[in-house]
C-alpha cells in the first residue's frame, strides 16, 4: 500500500512539474520556435540536451529543496547563493515569475482572440478569476488540475504527431537545414535553466510536503521524462509545418491544418496547459509573500489577480520574444549551482 501511495504521489508530483513547465509558449509552439525548431536539425539535439536537463534538475532541485528543509524558492536561494546574493537573487526571481505569470496569462487572451475570435480581455478575465477559485484550495487544486490537464496535453501531442507521419509531412522541409551557430549551442541550457528557475516556486513547497523522499525523486524525473518527449513530439511537427512563423499559436493552426476534426479540442488542451501554469506561477508567488507579509490566502489571491490585470494591454508575442530569452540566461546561474552544489546528507 505505501509503495502504491509513493507512486501515486510521484505522478502527481510529475504532473505539475510538467503543468507547470508546458505554459503558453510551449503548449502553442511558439517557445519550441524560439529556442529549438529554428536551428532546424540543430534543434532536435538541442531538445536531446534539454530533456536531460529537466530529468537531471528536476530531481536534484526538489531533492536539494527537501533535504534542506526550504518552505520557499527565497530559502532554496540562501542555500544555493549564500546570504548576501540571495535577497537580491529572490527579488530578481520574483520578478521574473510574476513576468512569466504574465506572458501566460496574456496567452490565454490569445487563444480567446485568434482562435474563438472572443475579445481578449474575456480571456483574460475568464482566466484569473478561475485562477482565483484553484487557489482556494490552496496545494489540492494544484494538484488536480494539472493531473487532468498533462496527460491530455500528451494525448494530443501523440496524435500530432502520428497524424503528420501517416501525412508523409513529417520533418519534410526543414530537417536538412541546421543552425549550429554558439547561440543555438546554447538554446537548450538557458531554456531548461530558464523553465527551472520558474518551477521552482512550485516545485520547492511541493518537495518539501511530500510524504517520501523517493516519491520526490521519482516525480522529478517521470515529469522530466514527459516534458522530453513532448519537447521532441512539437519540435518535430512544428519543422513540418511551413507557416509556423505567421502565428502566435502556431500548434493550434497545425492542427486546423492537418486535422480540423481535433480542432477545437485542442485549442481547449492548449488554454488548459496555459492556465496550469497561471495558476503554478501564483501558487508560488503567493507561497513567498506569504513569507513576506502576513496575508491570508484568499485576500492574497484577490491581491495578485489584480496585479496580473494589469497585463491586458500588451501583447502576447511581444512579451514572449523579450522576457523568455533574458530570463533564460539569468538563470543559467541557477543550473550552474545545482550542479556545483552538494546534495545535503538525507
Amino acid at each position: 500500500m505505501k509503495k502504491k501511495t509513493e507512486w501515486s504521489e510521484a505522478w502527481q508530483i510529475a504532473a505539475v512539474y510538467v503543468g507547470t513547465v508546458i505554459g503558453a509558449g510551449f503548449a502553442t509552439g511558439r517557445e519550441i520556435i524560439e529556442f529549438f525548431t529554428r536551428y532546424g536539425m540543430a534543434g532536435t539535439i538541442g531538445v536531446a540536451v534539454s530533456g536531460v536537463l529537466f530529468t537531471w534538475g528536476g530531481a536534484r532541485l526538489m531533492v536539494m529543496a527537501r533535504r534542506i528543509g526550504a518552505a520557499s524558492y527565497d530559502e532554496l536561494n540562501r542555500y544555493l547563493f549564500g546570504r548576501m546574493l540571495s535577497p537580491f537573487v529572490t527579488l530578481v526571481m520574483t520578478a521574473m515569475i510574476a513576468g512569466v505569470t504574465a506572458v501566460m496569462i496574456a496567452g490565454a487572451g490569445a487563444v480567446f482572440e485568434e482562435q474563438l475570435g472572443w475579445p481578449r480581455q474575456a480571456g483574460i478575465a475568464l482566466t484569473l478569476v478561475l485562477a482565483l477559485l484553484v487557489m482556494l484550495f490552496d496545494r489540492k487544486g494544484l494538484f488536480g488540475v494539472n493531473v487532468f490537464v498533462a496527460p491530455m496535453m500528451v494525448l494530443f501531442s501523440s496524435i500530432a504527431f502520428i497524424k503528420t507521419m501517416m501525412a508523409g509531412d513529417l520533418c519534410r522541409l526543414d530537417m536538412a537545414a541546421a543552425d549550429y551557430s554558439l547561440k543555438a549551442m546554447l538554446s537548450p541550457f538557458s531554456y531548461t535553466a530558464f523553465n527551472l528557475a520558474m518551477a521552482q516556486a512550485v516545485l520547492v513547497p511541493i518537495a518539501r510536503e511530500a510524504t517520501d523522499e523517493r516519491a520526490v525523486r521519482r516525480g522529478a524525473m517521470l515529469g522530466g521524462m514527459v516534458l522530453t518527449v513532448l519537447l521532441l513530439l512539437n519540435h518535430m511537427v512544428l519543422l513540418s509545418f511551413p507557416h509556423k512563423d505567421d502565428y502566435d499559436i502556431p500548434m493550434a493552426e497545425v492542427v486546423h491544418t492537418f486535422f480540423t476534426v481535433l480542432y477545437w479540442l485542442y485549442v481547449v488542451v492548449i488554454y488548459g496547459e496555459i492556465f496550469t501554469s497561471v495558476i503554478g506561477g501564483m501558487f508560488g508567488l503567493a507561497r513567498q509573500v506569504r513569507v513576506w507579509v502576513p496575508f491570508r490566502g484568499k485576500w492574497l489571491g484577490v491581491l495578485l489577480v489584480l496585479l496580473f490585470a494589469a497585463v491586458s494591454p500588451f501583447h502576447y508575442g511581444e512579451l514572449l520574444s523579450f522576457i523568455y530569452p533574458l530570463f533564460g540566461y539569468m538563470s543559467l546561474v541557477l543550473l550552474w549551482l545545482l550542479w556545483r552544489r552538494q546534495l545535503p546528507r538525507r
